[in-house]
């Protein structure tokens, strides 16, 4: 059985919303009136986060992800990592923040993960000018159309948030936190509750033990 993991970043393999606090920090004014909204689903993911990025100074770029480096790793990711490699599965990241954060918060982790999706900014100009391959209807990156990039028996979600729900109902086994938990309630999709990569691991080991009996 073809099997492949999908991770999203920010608050998954993050312990912390850094993408939400870059944005809070870099754009104050416009993140407090914008976010809300995108957490309601009043405003698209698209619409919201391409707003703030481009009210931002391409000056600060640098500072973006200076402010991003300190940011801490969830436990047990490396491990989940190991797990994976050993069973032969592809992780994907798969973020809907910069891949310029992700790049330094991950640093040497990257060359361990099959592949990375993110959202790129143009520096040249005076604001941030957002670039994506993967724009859909309401996300920057549409996690679905990367999900679709890589047929497999199999399809494995972790995520968060609102920002993971497309990738989540897609998914064949989800792994959600709280807040994403909450939306999949609401669409009546199961999922199985998580808090580090070591719980990850453990329900994979299961499952995958169950589907070889």
């Amino acid at each position: 059985m073809k099997r492949i993991v999908f991770c999203d970043f920010d608050g998954t393999i993050t312990t912390e919303e850094t993408f939400v606090a870059v944005l809070k920090h870099f754009a104050p004014k416009l993140s407090a009136q914008l976010i809300p909204q995108m957490y309601a689903r009043k405003l698209t993911l698209r619409e919201g986060v391409r707003q703030i990025l481009e009210s931002i100074p391409s000056s600060s770029y640098g500072e973006i992800l200076e402010f991003t480096r300190p940011q801490a790793i969830r436990p047990g990711f490396i491990e989940l990592l190991d797990f994976l490699e050993a069973e032969k599965v592809p992780l994907v990241v798969v973020s809907g923040g910069l891949r310029g954060m992700v790049e330094v918060v991950l640093g040497g982790l990257v060359q361990r993960v099959h592949a990375l999706y993110a959202v790129d900014v143009d520096t040249s100009g005076e604001y941030l000018v957002v670039r994506s391959d993967y724009e859909g209807d309401t996300e920057l990156i549409a996690k679905v159309q990367v999900m679709q990039e890589y047929p497999a028996d199999e399809k494995i979600a972790i995520g968060d948030s609102v920002t993971d729900l497309n990738m989540a109902i897609e998914a064949s086994v989800v792994f959600a936190q709280l807040r994403l938990g909450q939306y999949l309630d609401e669409s009546q999709k199961p999922y199985i509750p998580w808090n580090d990569f070591f719980e990850v691991r453990e329900q994979l080991a299961r499952l995958w033990e169950r589907s070889h009996d």
